[in-house]
């Protein structure tokens, strides 16, 4: 059931920086109209959407709608936006997340000075943004998918991470939410009887701002043995799930003879230096090889097992 993205019309959410962004930009090149829906554009998002901004031979033209994916109603617009630009959506990406920022985590709950969420809210940023956004933008997708003119394959591209193998005591919320989102797209496999294929990618350290400009996320890394994962490596593997049936564990290699990932609805692909994985529901190894997980991650929960004493979540 795969498809060209060729002459396709994509919906990306955080395509303002990061993987989604590398991602926006290979479906540009490859001829695909992207909707960057973000907050907000970081100087080099800005730049490609200004580099294609104008229909051109052999590339795809690009639209920015500002997004603030924890609103529904913003949800829609985009979809909206898509619609009235290129009139037909084949391809979403629910794609923007944050990594237990200190504004929404579970270490810093409601009422403390660096948290950012209500005391009496009923909610956490960190899982409208990482979780429910997904889960909504992909009942958006499927519905305008099942009531579209064309019959002709369509495709979510979810992100998970290593995270949701692997876990730690300083990242409780961000875990528990890729957790989630490995189970919802292993639950919604069989959606590809309908022409919709729903997979995800589950990246190590990728080299990102999530990372790059968080000091806290950064000591986790050790800069002599970590290897960064460039965020290009996952978009190559995220134009895979969506343009293939098979890929190979090396990434970038398309030689016939080395293709031996099969790819379906569910499928989630672990994405390390260089190096393509499925991921199985059952009896899976786990994470494994350079940029899989962070070196230093014991230091961070050192710190986070310091905070447990009283006092903890007492706030006036």
């Amino acid at each position: 059931m795969s498809q060209p993205v060729q002459g396709k019309t994509a919906i990306v959410t955080g395509a303002g920086s990061g993987i989604n962004l590398a991602f926006a930009t290979k479906l540009l090149s490859k001829g695909c109209n992207v909707v960057f829906a973000d907050l907000s554009l970081r100087p080099e998002a800005k730049a490609v959407v200004a580099a294609y901004s104008q229909p051109a031979e052999g590339q795809g033209r690009a639209v920015f709608q500002e997004t603030d994916v924890r609103d529904w109603l913003q949800l829609e617009r985009m979809f909206v936006t898509a619609e009235r630009e290129f009139k037909s959506v084949e391809i979403v990406c629910p794609g923007a997340g944050v990594y237990e920022p200190k504004f929404s985590s579970f270490w810093y709950p409601p009422g403390s000075p660096e948290s950012h969420d209500a005391t009496n809210g009923g909610r956490y940023a960190l899982l409208d943004i990482n979780l429910i956004h997904p889960i909504r933008t992909t009942q958006l997708a499927i519905s305008r998918f099942l009531n579209a003119k064309s019959t002709s394959p369509r495709s979510i591209v979810i992100i998970s991470s290593t995270s949701a193998q692997d876990t730690s005591i300083s990242t409780p919320l961000y875990d528990a939410s890729k957790h989630a989102i490995s189970g919802f797209v292993r639950a919604l496999k069989d959606i590809e009887s309908a022409g919709i294929r729903i997979t995800a990618v589950a990246p190590g350290i990728i080299k990102t701002p999530l990372y790059t400009e968080n000091p806290e996320k950064m000591a986790m890394v050790d800069s002599l043995k970590d290897v960064w994962v460039e965020p290009e490596e996952v978009a190559e593997v995220m134009v895979a799930l969506i343009e293939r049936d098979t890929m190979s564990s090396t990434i970038g290699e398309y030689s016939e003879d080395k293709q031996d990932i099969s790819i379906s609805g569910g499928t989630i692909i672990e994405v390390t230096k260089a190096r393509a994985r499925p991921v199985t529901a059952y009896n899976d190894p786990g994470p494994s090889g350079p940029g899989a997980l962070a070196s230093n991650i014991a230091a961070s929960e050192t710190a986070t097992k310091n905070m447990l004493k009283g006092g903890w979540g007492v706030y006036e």
